[in-house]
């Protein structure tokens, strides 16, 4: 639940003691997660982070008890607080959400800003993610601005080592600063001259993909066989049954095999937005892991109509009925990531979480300010700090960048 004192009330009333280690975790991290927002609404400096993690109010109490569990892998750190594997397995399944496994140490902090989810909650455009760009645009032509669809950039423009514009479509478009929101290996790869390409570009890890998300349409809501209210359709279910699943599925990831029977995230926004489906209908988002872009055998296109309908089989044995209600479909496998939305070998944070690439390290080091090597051009999107997500807070710290250069007519 939104609010914690409910969250913490139903967790006791099913596993007395662990509503209270609930609000234990809450009380310890809630600093922690708050200061992690405050930094991925700024701009990631040395001297920033700094200022909000060692001389903020990160952590309450000592710094020496704090900083080893803020190192450890996320799937230990809830056996310190917990004892309840149905407790412990969907925090971790959320946790992984952005990509590393509960194994891998120093990624603790995906668990650590839980807290989050009680100060607002989840949010979503009416009508669908989608609705944010028509927003974004129509804020655009209001001042006067100019939206190009389907119109690919293929290089950017230089003059004197100063990137001065764009060529889209033939034509040649000059410009004071360029935002380059595109993949980092596209911005430093594809659309710079080979003489201006950085060498650390070809150190960024990509990875091998780690997610897809199977899209169904259907002509009737669910009904979950444990618990059949507007409750269940409403909020995320995190299908999950224990921590080892999502080890598991990350060794299939390892072998460059499809996981069978994954672990899902069930979104039905239907429940709450009626102009997501016609009356009596639901729309049903099935996102699930792990999922090499790279494949030991095979070939997406060959082996995609399999991996769809065992992901939607796993959902049938939550929600029996469900198959049968299908009435369209549409699966963004890895091949497909990268064939439609130009996400590289699939990631859909664009490059690593991990340590090494987050913070003043995202894109690469000299770069995590939102400004490139090359004057007039700036960085934005996925891969720039904090990551992904569809929360803005790039586009809103680089610009706060750009328009202070634009005042001051560093460009």
């Amino acid at each position: 639940y939104r609010s914690a004192d409910k969250t913490i009330e139903h967790f006791e009333s099913k596993f007395p003691g662990e509503g209270e280690a609930y609000r234990r975790f809450l009380a310890d991290w809630s600093p922690f997660a708050k200061t992690v927002k405050d930094v991925f609404l700024s701009t990631p400096s040395p001297f920033e982070l700094g200022k909000k993690f060692v001389f903020g109010k990160a952590i309450q109490g000592d710094w020496k008890k704090a900083l080893p569990m803020i190192l450890k892998p996320y799937g230990e750190v809830v056996d310190h607080y917990f004892k309840e594997e149905k407790i412990k397995s969907p925090m971790v399944w959320m946790a992984a959400q952005s990509g590393p496994p509960p194994t891998e140490p120093l990624n603790a902090p995906f668990l650590l800003w839980h807290p989050l989810y009680h100060e607002g909650g989840a949010a979503r455009p009416k009508g669908g993610s989608g609705m944010l760009t028509q927003v974004l645009q129509r804020q655009i032509e209001h001042h006067g601005g100019k939206v190009f669809v389907n119109s690919p950039v293929s290089r950017f423009l230089m003059s004197e080592k100063k990137v001065t514009g764009i060529h889209c479509n033939g034509i040649d478009y000059t410009a004071r600063a360029v935002v380059s929101g595109t993949h980092a290996l596209e911005t430093f790869t594809k659309l710079l001259p080979s003489e201006h390409q950085p060498e650390q570009a070809k150190s960024l890890r990509v990875g091998n993909g780690f997610g897809a998300i199977l899209r169904l349409a259907l002509n009737k809501p669910i009904a979950y066989k444990a618990f059949s209210g507007i409750e269940s359709r409403i909020a995320l279910q995190l299908l999950c049954e224990n921590r080892q699943e999502v080890n598991r599925a990350f060794g299939h990831y390892l072998k460059g095999e499809p996981t069978p029977r994954p672990p899902i995230v069930a979104m039905s926004f239907s429940a709450v937005d009626a102009t997501l489906a016609p009356p009596g209908g639901e729309v049903l988002w099935l996102w699930a892991q792990y999922f090499p872009y790279e494949l030991q055998h095979g070939h997406w296109d060959e082996i995609a109509p399999a991996v769809a309908e065992d992901i939607l089989d796993t959902f049938e044995e939550y929600a029996p009925g469900t198959k049968a209600s299908v009435v369209g479909s549409l699966f963004q496998h890895p091949l497909w990531l990268e064939r439609e939305l130009g996400l590289y070998r699939a990631n859909v944070m664009h490059l690593e979480m991990t340590l090494d690439q987050m913070f003043m390290l995202r894109p690469m080091l000299g770069m995590s300010e939102y400004k490139s090597h090359i004057k007039g051009l700036y960085l934005t999107g996925a891969s720039t700090h904090p990551g992904g997500g569809i929360m803005g807070a790039s586009g809103r710290n680089a610009a706060r960048v750009v328009l202070k250069d634009l005042d001051k007519k560093r460009i």
